[in-house]
């Protein structure tokens, strides 16, 4: 399976922008810029990206766990949040806060489940960085 995105850029890079665009469309032409990711400016940013992709990985990745260990998960909220280091000029963290509805699960069987999604959800292969996860039942 392959997904493709495009990225056209034009101009410098501090007074330059581009826009992203994905197959399926969900991105079309959608701006990005110096100001929208490294100040608040309009538009995405590709941490902003990587952090939801994260998010939905994770939280596709754990409701498959739960499954094959017998649990149906009613509602999974993921939060990430991924820090850009710009001096290093890297990903330092990806941070994931997890806040479930698991009927039926023990504190410790829904921690493991966690845990094992985090370090195989495919977008956590992928990060070369420090990630972080806060779980809990809700």
């Amino acid at each position: 399976m392959k997904r493709k995105a495009t990225a056209v850029w034009k101009g410098s890079g501090k007074e330059g922008n581009g826009v992203l665009s994905t197959q399926s469309t969900v991105l079309n032409k959608t701006q990005y810029s110096f100001n929208s990711r490294f100040a608040e400016g309009v538009g995405t940013n590709p941490e902003e990206l990587v952090a939801a992709a994260h998010a939905g990985c994770f939280a596709m990745k754990l409701s498959f766990v739960l499954g094959e260990a017998g649990f149906k998960p009613d509602e999974l909220n993921v939060d990430c949040t991924i820090t850009l280091d710009p001096a290093a000029g890297a990903i330092s963290q990806s941070q994931l806060v997890l806040t479930a509805k698991v009927p039926g699960i023990t504190p410790e069987k829904f921690q493991a489940c966690a845990d094992d999604a985090k370090k195989n959800c495919p977008i956590s292969k992928l990060l070369n960085t420090n990630i972080t996860l806060e779980a809990q039942l809700g």
